[in-house]
């Protein structure tokens, strides 16, 4: 049960993911998550480093699509200035808003990755697309709701079993 929860990558950030390789593996789509893996959980727009890695990406040719959980309030008023496309209310990890961010990119799921911060919404979702997954550090999880605090602690328990196991990597963080 617990090897659904794997992530296919693990990085600190969105800024040490390799461009490059996954242009060579084919990939020309990123959903990302945007609370705690783009930006801190309260921090309303994008920064300018960020700003600076979507330019770059969008260079390279990916497309990108901003799939979360949060509200069309504050999906609506980060993703907009970027002029990226985005699903509000995603309900992650359920497979619909993976399919639907799929389908605004016209990609198949071998052409697309996931990235996010969250083990239980983003990796288990983006698994069950069939995506390739890539796990981010949190930004600031001191800011995070409720609910994220939960599946924190399901996640703890979770790695906990698979570094037993032998699956997770020690230097793979959390």
């Amino acid at each position: 049960m617990f090897k659904r929860l794997l992530p296919d990558q693990i990085v600190n950030t969105v800024f040490d993911i390799d461009l490059d390789e996954l242009k060579t593996q084919g990939v020309r789509g990123i959903i990302t998550d945007l609370d705690n893996t783009l930006v801190g959980a309260k921090t309303p727009l994008a920064t300018p480093e960020l700003v600076g890695w979507l330019d770059l990406v969008k260079e390279r040719g990916f497309q990108v699509v901003i799939l979360s959980n949060n509200n069309e309030t504050r999906v609506g008023k980060f993703a907009v200035p970027l002029g990226i496309p985005y699903i509000p209310a995603a309900r992650k990890p359920r497979g619909a808003a993976f399919r639907r961010a799929l389908k605004l990119m016209e990609l198949p799921s071998g052409q697309a990755v996931v990235v996010g911060d969250q083990m239980l919404t983003d990796v288990l979702g983006g698994r069950r697309a069939g995506l390739h997954t890539i796990l981010v550090t949190p930004i600031a999880p001191r800011e995070e709701g409720w609910a994220t605090q939960i599946n924190r602690r399901i996640e703890k328990i979770a790695l906990a079993r698979l570094r037993k196991k032998g699956l997770w990597p020690d230097k793979g963080g959390r």
